[in-house]
């Protein structure tokens, strides 16, 4: 079979300013980096303001198992579908972390004919935005420890630092470590989180321009002081050279479909440690200049979907026009108990138990005033009588149903699926409301998140959590949404129950405050902000071909 890699260099692509041009963006408001792919520039942004909005479609995805879902192929596949029935049409992605490229699940460009490309460049350095903001991040880190160093002017409890260090990787050792050894500071404990998890990832995909990023990067608390009092990056003074570092980064970026697709791909925090998103300023652009604009939230429903409702949209005043779940036989068979090595055998029985799970998924989306249609992406061993009997789940559940086989066949493939997504939001105006109101206490709000959408019976935490909690509450950030940071492969916080469990318990480890980003942080269970590599990461297959061509990028 073709891989991925080898049908992206035979596809022919256009140079990136006739890409531009099928939303009406002029060259002149391009800032290429290479042939295929560019910046686009701000002060064009800004100029798109009074354009009303277009339809807003989110792609979400059942629960994720070894088993794949094809979320990111889906919504390339949408975008490229919708175009081929007329419609004017943008996507919107976020960019791939290096961690999972070389760690186990690899690139975040789709797959077979429903990719974006430059696949290689976009799933590796691409415009430099990760670096960016790894770099702005590590700055302020420094800033802290360069602060206490000559004389602590500000009485920062070094015993109170909360401002980890973030890199690009999954790297396990740098869970926990100490730092200032040897006559370089004052030895601490600290530790590294990844670029994805971090609160300056999160502030650059919500702001809404360089100034407002400014702002929100000034509200970082990076410590408390020995009277218990948060001190911020304003501070310390760091915000402004953040905001410098981060400036070209800002500006989206634009590549390509395939099939010409226009394609705005901008930040990327994760769905099961963060929130999920691309940027709001891509979002908004690409509403401005496309009728129609596919974007997608990591994971299953239960994160990302909830995520990108109760965090982006309603930060960004968003209002989703539909919602696609994306889940495929194999999958739901997985969470039915049928073993890898056994997906290609019809088992129908298991299928259904499957189902259950996409049952919650499509309620929890419905729950939000959005309405969803099921995309099955297509495997050729999938058998009639499986197909069939989804597609009688589907009508049982009232909820539209498309067999998708764009990753074979591209657009074309997705073709059923546009019509029905177009139909839908066609039909009337969003009825979108988030999960909660802003005043609700941050303890309820992450107990209705848990109630409503994981279906646990309860949740817990230490009193510490709930100390900290109230004293947040007092401070004034009592109002913020709440992030909740739990495993992606299943409802509950144990990644071994599949299916949709129910009766379980959430337990609440830690809470972390995102002053700037404007949220606060849960994390759950046994769910880490630094991942590790594998057994066998998929940095071993990764080379250089004969040629120099980069090999073994999937």
């Amino acid at each position: 079979m073709i891989s991925d890699i080898e049908i992206a260099r035979a596809a022919r692509l256009s140079p990136i300013a006739d890409i531009a041009a099928r939303l009406d963006i002029p060259e002149e408001a391009l800032s290429p980096h290479g042939k295929y792919k560019a910046k686009i520039e701000a002060p064009f942004l800004r100029a798109l303001s009074g354009r009303p909005d277009g339809r807003l479609i989110l792609v979400t995805a059942m629960s994720p198992t070894p088993a794949g879902e094809g979320k990111t192929t889906t919504t390339i596949g949408l975008g490229d579908a919708l175009r081929r029935i007329g419609r004017r049409t943008a996507i919107c992605l976020r960019e791939p972390s290096l961690g999972p490229c070389f760690g186990q699940k690899g690139g975040a460009t789709g797959g077979g004919q429903a990719q974006v490309a430059p696949m290689d460049e976009i799933n590796l350095h691409f415009t430099g935005d990760f670096h960016a903001i790894t770099t702005a991040h590590n700055l302020l880190a420094a800033l802290v420890d360069n602060h206490l160093y000559w004389g602590n002017a500000l009485d920062l409890d070094p015993r109170r630092l909360v401002w980890r260090r973030v890199m690009d990787m999954n790297d396990r050792a740098l869970r926990r470590i100490v730092s200032g050894l040897g006559g370089n500071g004052a030895p601490a404990e600290t530790g590294f989180d990844i670029t994805v998890a971090s609160e300056v990832m999160a502030i650059f995909c919500l702001a809404e321009d360089l100034d407002d990023l400014q702002d929100r990067l000034g509200r970082i608390i990076v410590g408390y002081d020995r009277a218990g009092k948060a001190v911020t990056c304003a501070d310390l003074g760091a915000a402004g050279a953040m905001t410098a570092l981060l400036k070209e980064a800002l500006d989206p970026n634009l590549v390509q479909s395939l099939e010409g697709s226009p394609v705005l791909i901008h930040g990327g925090p994760f769905a099961n440690i963060a929130h999920g998103c691309n940027s709001v300023i891509a979002t908004r652009a690409a509403l401005k200049m496309a009728d129609y604009v596919v974007t997608e939230a990591g994971f299953g429903a239960d994160l990302g979907a909830e995520k990108f409702f109760d965090i982006k949209c309603r930060k960004a005043g968003l209002k989703p026009r539909a919602a696609v779940v994306v889940a495929t036989i194999r999958s739901l068979k997985m969470n039915g108990g049928v073993a890898k090595a056994m997906l290609a055998e019809e088992n129908i029985q298991a299928l259904m138990r499957g189902c259950e799970n996409l049952r919650r998924h499509v309620e929890n989306v419905r729950a939000f005033g959005v309405p969803a249609i099921i995309a099955i992406n297509h495997f050729t061993q999938d058998s009639e009588g499986e197909v069939a009997a989804l597609r009688a789940f589907a009508a049982e559940m009232g909820v539209g149903i498309a067999l998708c086989r764009h990753w074979a066949e591209g657009g074309v493939g997705a073709e059923d699926l546009a019509r029905q997504v177009a139909a839908l939001v066609d039909s009337g105006e969003s009825a979108f409301e988030p999960l909660y109101p802003d005043e609700m206490s941050l303890w309820d709000k992450m107990e209705t998140v848990a109630r409503r959408i994981y279906r646990a019976d309860r949740i817990t935490a230490d009193k510490t959590v709930h100390t900290q909690l109230s004293r947040w509450r007092k401070a004034g950030f009592g109002h913020l949404p709440v992030c909740m940071a739990k495993t992606q492969y299943s409802f509950s916080t144990d990644p071994e129950l599949l299916g949709a469990p129910t009766g379980h318990e959430v337990h609440i480890r830690e809470v972390r405050l995102a002053a700037g980003a404007g949220f606060v942080v849960a994390i759950c269970g046994d769910i880490l902000t630094m991942p590790g590599l594998p057994r066998h990461p998929a940095a071993e297959k990764i080379g250089l071909t004969g040629d120099g061509e980069i090999d073994g990028l999937f």
